[in-house]
């Protein structure tokens, strides 16, 4: 296997008379270590297949250079460059059986009958698909073709597998189920493996970790759960997380010790807030000024007696989900989701308490949306 990267690595499509040049990719630096499985995930259009499809060399780079193990591959062809894609749409030959797919790489680089067949058998043990060597492709379930899409790329033992969005036409139970063998498969195989996502449950599981891209810049690197819990923007916090972060916007008050968080707005029912001493202390910078508050809906909480501070919300949702419930709250100025107990029945229109764990707080920036960090 080999490592990957890519240094100030550019995509720029050329505009017309009318439309301007469109940059996909806007140098963007990244290391992808031997052995590393790294999920690529943001909104459609942030670059990241495209940044794929650079690797793979099926796309041109404008500029920057892209690196698999030491070796320089930007003006390598595909088919030299020892890396194996795994497509959205599975690819398969529909007149070829499973054990045909399988082999076709096999068979173009002139590989011995005896080792295609030894190849073929060990990932098709592997993959589950022993028993499905002789039907071809229209007699298969949607998890099975991807099963054999995965297993045309394991038999060529790439320095580096691609997988593009590969679970994305899947149902809900086979995308989990999915999740899980690929997940196997990169531990048995050891190998060096990149995956493109916009779903990001999806990155959160199977990632050793994750680039979170937007704009085709990168916004923030980082283990699953480090990006979970300790984004450096508002653009991974509310884009991390299901549902994901809240966001109220306000002001700082008060002087010294004795500092408070109020939400922007007139509203009786608007957020206001004393911040305890760890909190005013990152607060303190931002007196008298705007700053964002952000909260993660399990750290809302429906107030009791013997909670601490409280605001009060108007339910506009109630989503029960078995053993828990998501409240879609508002307070007259911000929509927020809190993630509470199933314990009680909630009601559309009712207003409840709800209590904030200020332990657990984020505080970003209003113009630059970075997160505030100790200084």
């Amino acid at each position: 296997m080999a490592s990957v990267r890519f240094s100030n690595l550019t995509k720029v499509y050329p505009g017309s008379v009318k439309q301007p040049d469109v940059t996909a990719v806007k140098g963007i630096d990244l290391q992808i270590e031997d052995n590393e499985f790294m999920v690529l995930v943001g909104p459609s259009g942030c670059g990241k297949s495209t940044t794929l499809r650079m690797l793979a060399g099926l796309e041109e780079i404008t500029s920057g250079e892209c690196y698999i193990g030491d070796r320089v591959v930007n003006d390598t062809l595909s088919k030299d460059r020892d890396i194996a894609m795994v497509f959205q749409n599975y690819a398969l030959y529909p007149h070829m059986s499973v054990f045909d797919n399988m082999a076709f790489g096999l068979k173009l680089q002139k590989t011995p009958a005896d080792e295609i067949r030894t190849r073929v058998g060990e990932a098709a043990e592997t993959l589950g698909l022993s028993e499905l060597l002789d039907r071809k492709p229209k007699a298969l379930s949607g998890g099975q073709r991807q099963r054999v899409a995965v297993g045309r790329a394991i038999v060529r033992n790439p320095k580096v597998f691609l997988f593009d969005e590969p679970l994305s036409n899947l149902d809900a139970k086979m995308r989990v189920q999915m999740r899980t063998e690929i997940s196997k498969l990169h531990g048995r195989l050891d190998a060096t493996m990149v995956y493109v996502t916009h779903d990001q449950v999806e990155a959160m599981t199977m990632g050793d970790r994750i680039c979170v891209m937007k704009d085709g810049v990168i916004m923030q690197v980082d283990k699953p759960l480090d990006l979970y819990q300790r984004p450096q923007n508002m653009f991974v916090a509310g884009f991390i997380g299901s549902p994901p972060m809240n966001f109220f916007h306000g002001r700082v008050s008060g002087e010294g010790d004795a500092l408070r968080f109020e939400e922007t707005g007139s509203d009786a029912n608007r957020v206001s807030i004393e911040l305890p001493s760890a909190a005013s202390a990152l607060a303190r910078p931002y007196a008298g000024k705007a700053l964002v508050l952000g909260i993660r809906p399990e750290d809302l909480s429906v107030a009791t007696e013997s909670s601490g501070p409280t605001f009060s919300a108007k339910i506009e949702v109630s989503e029960p989900m078995g053993s828990e419930t998501f409240l879609y709250l508002n307070t007259g100025q911000t929509d927020f989701v809190s993630k509470v107990q199933s314990d009680h029945r909630f009601q559309m229109g009712d207003s409840i308490p709800i209590c904030m764990d200020l332990s657990r707080i984020h505080f970003f920036d209003p113009e630059t949306e970075k997160v505030v960090a100790p200084t």
